[in-house]
């Protein structure tokens, strides 16, 4: 009799379990809810959203973000060489959020695609019919140890940050001579141009200020090579040479010793320490996925949302979208990528809310970098992140140093991020590029 009641407890234990796991499972009724809600106000969620919300209207479109300010963070570099001002970068964000949107200004902390929910940082939850992730890409300033307390002061600054980027070119004005460091994460990072374009600016500025021949430039990358595309590398490379650049691969920054002036490196390939005096230090931090991607089921080992490549839906939840530098689109993490994709993504959501089938294949991997070597000098690089090919739009070759390709960047393409790609309207070159290709040689 005691074996049997021992068994028909088990029984309801277990029975009771169940349940309890089921009623976790289902989750409650969201504080609210709409038909498309969009993790990021960068500029892929607000070019989507910004589309989005004109279609659909009023209270069907929320843009999630907790900041108070929007970068237009590819002018860092010229803030960072002393050529614009870096008030120029900035707007506040509730002058951006599309006027038919809601602008939750939250924090995201989960993300819960099997009940079709996020979960915001004061309790709340948001509920979607459509989701599009575009939180952008995570900074880990801890993974370098001695950074976070130094960043900012005697010589060590970053482009990545709103507050040291001020301080980039006070730092270079400043330099009097000896090692002037730069470096190169060993993780995925946003504008992978960006830690070799404050090289060039920076040599440029010591010959202008009368101390090159006191000084020893180095760039220390943690890559094979100068520049992941070689029609553009073998040119970067042959710049940095005649120029007196040194460049020392596979070598990644992990400790800087702000006491005494070093950073310690480790060579990937044999894992050896060594240790560099600095003078100045300019650090590319490493990055990542944000925690709450990483955490949730919307990502891929990496800690990325995992898209299908060719329509930027997600792999795992059809009524997942993504795009930028939080997606693992095996293309350059840039504001260019950004304009095709936020184009196709918008696309296939609309299609698919429409109850058409989504067209597969559409991205082409394009992407842009706009390699700065020096303050009127600019190569204008563009390709597909996918075959490495390039995808230029001006019927000249592109990997020839212009001063007017760099007029287009500094003051042209700006003005189309802040009124085109923001506002839905600019979604990249392709036309152009189609248009020009019977002027292209072969």
């Amino acid at each position: 009799m005691l074996a049997a009641r021992s068994r028909f407890a088990t029984v309801a234990k277990r029975a009771f379990a169940s349940q309890a796991e089921g009623a976790k499972a289902t989750a409650a009724a969201p504080d609210k809810k709409y038909k498309v809600v969009v993790v990021g106000a960068g500029p892929g969620g607000l070019s989507v959203s910004s589309t989005l919300s004109k279609m659909l209207g009023k209270d069907q479109v929320a843009v999630i973000d907790p900041a108070q300010h929007h970068y237009y963070q590819p002018l860092w570099t010229y803030v960072g060489g002393g050529l614009k001002d870096f008030r120029e970068s900035v707007r506040p964000m509730e002058s951006v959020v599309p006027e038919k949107a809601d602008w939750i200004q939250e924090r995201v902390t989960k993300l819960d695609p099997d009940n079709n929910q996020v979960k915001l940082a004061d309790g709340k939850t948001v509920g979607y019919d459509y989701l599009v992730v575009a939180a952008g890409i995570q900074i880990n300033w801890d993974q370098v140890k001695g950074l976070k307390e130094t960043l900012g002061k005697n010589g060590v600054t970053s482009n990545y940050s709103a507050e040291s980027v001020q301080k980039t070119y006070k730092f270079i004005q400043e330099f009097k001579g000896g090692n002037a460091l730069f470096t190169f994460p060993n993780t995925p990072l946003k504008c992978p141009g960006a830690p070799t374009k404050i090289v060039f600016l920076a040599e440029e500025a010591f010959r202008l200020n009368g101390v090159r021949d006191k000084t020893n430039v180095i760039y220390n990358t943690s890559l094979g090579k100068i520049f992941g595309v070689d029609h553009y590398g073998k040119v970067l490379q042959r710049l940095a040479d005649e120029r007196g650049i040194q460049v020392n691969f596979q070598t990644e920054l992990i400790e800087i010793q702000s006491d005494n002036r070093k950073a310690i490196f480790r060579n990937n390939a044999n894992k050896e320490l060594k240790t560099f005096d600095y003078d100045f230090l300019h650090v590319a931090p490493p990055q990542g996925a944000p925690t709450f991607i990483k955490e949730s089921k919307l990502a891929d080992a990496a800690g990325f949302v995992d898209v299908n490549k060719g329509t930027l839906r997600s792999n795992k939840y059809n009524n997942v979208f993504s795009l930028g530098d939080c997606s693992n689109l095996p293309t350059s993490k840039t504001a260019a990528a950004i304009t095709a994709e936020s184009g196709v993504l918008k696309r296939n959501l609309i299609a698919q809310m429409e109850g058409k089938e989504i067209r597969e294949e559409e991205y082409d991997g394009y992407t842009s970098c706009p390699l700065i070597v020096g303050r009127e000098q600019l190569i204008l690089a563009e390709f597909s992140g996918y075959t490495g090919q390039p995808l230029e739009t001006f019927p000249v070759d592109q990997r020839t140093v212009s001063s007017v390709a760099q007029y287009l960047n500094m003051e042209i393409i700006p003005s189309i991020y802040w009124n085109g790609l923001l506002n839905g309207v600019w979604t990249g070159p392709s036309a152009f590029r189609n248009a020009m290709s019977p002027l292209r040689k072969d």
